[in-house]
């Protein structure tokens, strides 16, 4: 039973698709494949080796049933992803995730998925912020009656409420915009993060594989990307959601039947606001 908020009501077909299980196979195979490639940047294989791998890292060739097999028999999630690519590139297997550890791969997966999903984030902020300045600029002669503490203390625009909240979500589009790059950051370093593993042109090749997929390298790591930035990114979005909470709080409050100053949009011939009333 699928208790995620994104899999539910208040998900977006965007945001799902994001973090399917397809979606995320295809970000695995991407880095490996990525990996592979970066071998042959610095001449440890040859590029041959590296395209054919590329071209079967892909759920053309790797089924996810297979690494679902895999997975039950391995009860190890990237060694499934490895042996299920390994399979469709036959003999060129034995060079797939040379070097590297599983958190190479799931956090640098990890770090696409956040990097495509803030992106969804940033724009929903963008167009929020818009729509309030609108009302803001609309509103800004319809006079209210301006409350503090729930009790009537001077008139007010009514446009002045929208202007008040553009602002707080410009702050947080701003502080998202300083997130993102301690948020999207990748790894391959191996077992440890000492990149003992990667060999001599390591450094390089963690930086060939970030650039490749268009996300910073962690400064320094161990067998993970440090948490911090994740850490960092849930008080953002609590911060975001707070925000949203005290918007719909007052238009929550601003249409009670007794006050009745705002209403949202209802349809009223075909949409249902309770199964009772």
């Amino acid at each position: 039973m699928s208790i995620h908020p994104i899999e539910y009501r208040y998900g977006s077909p965007e945001m799902r698709r994001i973090f399917t299980r397809e979606s995320w196979l295809e970000k695995m195979l991407l880095v490996e494949a990525t990996l592979v490639q970066a071998y042959a940047d610095v001449g440890e294989i040859g590029r041959d080796v590296a395209d054919y791998i590329s071209d079967r890292a892909s759920l053309k060739y790797v089924r996810l049933e297979d690494v679902n097999r895999y997975e039950k028999i391995t009860d190890h999630e990237v060694m499934a992803v490895v042996k299920a690519l390994s399979d469709a590139c036959g003999e060129y297997g034995a060079y797939i995730h040379l070097g590297a550890t599983s958190a190479d791969i799931t956090d640098t997966v990890l770090a696409l998925q956040l990097k495509e999903a803030l992106e969804i984030v940033d724009g929903h902020l963008r167009r929020l912020a818009e729509a309030l300045i609108k009302k803001a600029i609309e509103h800004r002669d319809t006079i209210c009656l301006g409350r503090t503490h729930g009790i009537a203390a001077l008139p007010m625009p009514f446009g002045f409420k929208f202007a008040v909240w553009a602002a707080e979500v410009k702050r947080h589009r701003e502080r998202l915009v300083q997130c993102i790059p301690r948020v999207c950051v990748g790894k391959m370093s191996g077992a440890i993060g000492t990149m003992a593993g990667l060999g001599p042109h390591a450094l390089e090749i963690q930086s060939l594989v970030m650039k490749r997929l268009g996300l910073r390298a962690s400064e320094i790591s161990t067998q993970i990307v440090p948490r911090d930035g994740l850490a960092e990114l849930m008080v953002l979005l609590a911060l975001i959601s707070s925000s949203l909470e005290k918007m719909a709080n007052e238009i929550r409050n601003l249409q009670r039947t007794e006050i009745r100053e705002v209403e949202e949009p209802f349809v009223e011939s075909t949409q249902v606001g309770s199964s009772t009333m």
